[in-house]
């Protein structure tokens, strides 16, 4: 389904830089020197769009610069019907080349947003209640981190500083700690900077689909990322359950792009008079899950919806079940962060960048 997506955008771009050249051609200081020669101007104006996409590939990502492309085709469209309207009400026509401004501006303030709110992180609290007899436990749980897209280790220990500073009882991350463009020193790093934090019931850590490494580009396989956890203190959970205290059990599914276990199977011969949390990144299982013995799921993968308009496009063609939030069903919890990082990509368009605190607690205690 994400390869037909793709394949559509694809299509969609090269339309729509055919319309962006024709569109950029009309500014003033390119009309003028080449209004006697139609095909000098589009080659230039085309020269200047291309030039504009290696500076933005250079100096951030290939996906970046694709992006900014996409979003600034867009707002050239947005404001040509902008202009129209102006046009039909006002019955004159604009004195300077209206459509190319508005359009230039719109996409400076709105990707300009989007790169704050994916760069800055954000904390986000829930506050869940219990039948179960339990003691009140505060987890701390962070996704998507995809090393080195928006921060390095040490971006990444000033974050678990806040965290830290929230008093959690224990640190959960549900997948894609790093990525196939992290590098082999910040990982270590990176790994390093995990085994400092301090907390009563430690760090707990399942796979995503990106740690494993895609691609032989890293310099770091799966088997060393492993390693180099388990060597700093940081537990792994690869469909596997542990016990954390009297009253909770966490488990950690593998992802759900490698063979694993049946939720049910997981979690059976666990007693069920203990709160259960399960790490799964990515939340496609929901039905299954609500029907286990599952307490609270934990999920990131989406970032959020990461990009208006395909916020939603992952629960539309049921890829997730959920894009980003809390929601109960049956009796389990479920939660998706939207990540405190990015995949590849220094924008987010209706979400944000976050790390999450939970509190949970006895319903004879709320």
């Amino acid at each position: 389904m994400w390869l037909i997506i793709l394949g559509l955008t694809m299509l969609c771009a090269i339309a729509g830089l055919i319309y962006l050249t024709l569109a950029v051609r009309e500014f003033s200081w390119l009309k003028k020197k080449t209004e006697k020669n139609k095909v000098l101007g589009t080659a230039l104006s085309l020269a200047v769009i291309v030039a504009v996409f290696l500076i933005i590939n250079f100096t951030m990502t290939f996906m970046n610069a694709v992006v900014v492309l996409l979003h600034v085709m867009l707002f050239f469209l947005l404001s040509a019907v902008i202009v129209l309207i102006y046009k039909r009400i006002s019955r004159r026509k604009p004195k300077f080349y209206l459509q190319g401004w508005l359009a230039l501006t719109m996409s400076v303030l709105y990707l300009g947003i989007a790169c704050f709110l994916c760069e800055h992180v954000w904390q986000t609290n829930y506050e869940l209640t219990t039948p179960k007899s339990v003691t009140p436990l505060r987890v701390a749980m962070f996704a998507d981190s995809h090393l080195g897209t928006t921060f390095d280790a040490d971006g990444l220990a000033e974050y678990l500083q806040e965290m830290e500073a929230q008093s959690p009882d224990i640190l959960v991350i549900p997948g894609d700690f790093v990525d196939d463009s992290s590098e082999r020193e910040d990982i270590i790093r990176a790994c390093e900077v995990l085994g400092q934090v301090d907390l009563p019931y430690g760090v707990w850590f399942s796979f995503g689909n990106h740690d494993e490494g895609y691609y032989d580009t890293r310099g770091f396989s799966g088997d060393e990322l492993r390693e180099a956890l388990t060597s700093n203190g940081v537990h792994i959970l690869e469909d596997e359950c542990v016990q954390i205290n009297d009253s909770y059990d966490l488990a950690g599914r593998l992802d759900s792009d490698y063979v694993r276990m049946e939720i049910s199977d997981l979690l059976s011969g666990l007693d069920t008079d203990r709160y259960i949390i399960v790490l799964d990144h990515e939340p496609n299982d929901y039905d299954n899950e609500a029907a286990s013995e599952a307490d609270l799921v934990l999920s990131g993968h989406t970032h959020g919806g990461q990009l208006i308009p395909i916020t939603y496009v992952g629960v539309l063609f049921g890829i997730n079940d959920s894009t980003y939030g809390y929601e109960q069903i049956n009796g389990t919890d479920f939660i998706v962060t939207s990540g405190i990082s990015d995949w590849a990509l220094n924008f987010k368009t209706g979400t944000y960048s976050e790390y999450v605190i939970i509190d949970i607690t006895s319903e004879a205690e709320a």
